[in-house]
């Protein structure tokens, strides 16, 4: 009911609606996590492996909707970057800017990263950061300097969990299967306390195992889309 025109409906022999659809030329920058946590193995890949998939299917699924997509690749500098590329060049140039991605075995400079998305960022835009969510670099490095990020954008955690720690926490076998199992809880506690920290300063949080990363990822920005919130 709320969505009629009572005007037009007025002049016409029928009710009439209106209706809404998502509004395209949106911003969507990708930033890839190359530091050290992006070489860990995760099923038969590292990290940054299950990051660059999960980028280009949301690169191509966001120009598919009319978006401006770019890239950004960040450890302690830049590795990689995709600008102002059309829908139709954008693929392309996401295969070539992250073909020779490898992960670089330093600590990520966060402090470095959120200040060069902002520079390169001058309106809103819907920031996706493929990172950890391992307390420690989450904690020391990306929280203390989010704010800036969180409050002038639309921020997206995203990061690949380790499907060995669900089947190390059911393992009770004997006394290694029961040590493990705690330390893996542990683990995945950790992440949780951490994605709801993430949570409560405003940022949405994809974390998933690595065949089911790239999808949920898809569908979150296709939930924001949907909620007008880009």
């Amino acid at each position: 009911v709320r969505s009629i025109d009572w005007r037009a409906t007025a002049r016409a022999t029928d009710v009439l609606v209106r209706t809404w659809r998502p509004e395209r030329n949106r911003h969507v920058l990708m930033v890839l996590d190359t530091g050290r946590v992006a070489a860990g193995r995760v099923g038969a890949g590292t990290r940054l492996d299950v990051a660059v998939e999960a980028a280009l299917l949301l690169g191509g699924l966001a120009a598919a909707a009319g978006d401006t997509v770019d890239l950004l690749a960040y450890d302690r500098r830049v590795r990689a970057s995709v600008q102002g590329e059309s829908a139709t060049t954008l693929l392309p140039a996401l295969v070539d800017a992250m073909a020779t991605l490898e992960p670089a075995l330093v600590e990520t400079d966060a402090r470095g990263l959120v200040g060069t998305v902002l520079s390169r960022t001058p309106r809103r835009t819907l920031v996706v950061l493929l990172t950890t969510l391992e307390a420690e670099p989450v904690r020391a490095g990306l929280l203390p300097v989010l704010g800036p990020l969180a409050t002038r954008h639309d921020v997206v955690v995203c990061s690949v969990s380790d499907p060995r720690l669900a089947e190390m926490a059911a393992t009770r076998g004997d006394a290694a299967g029961v040590y493990g199992a705690a330390a893996a809880e542990r683990t995945i506690g950790q992440r949780r306390r951490v994605a709801e920290e993430l949570r409560r300063r405003g940022v949405e949080v994809v974390d998933a195992g690595p065949d089911e990363l790239a999808p949920r990822l898809a569908d979150t920005y296709l939930a924001l889309k949907a909620a007008a919130r880009l």
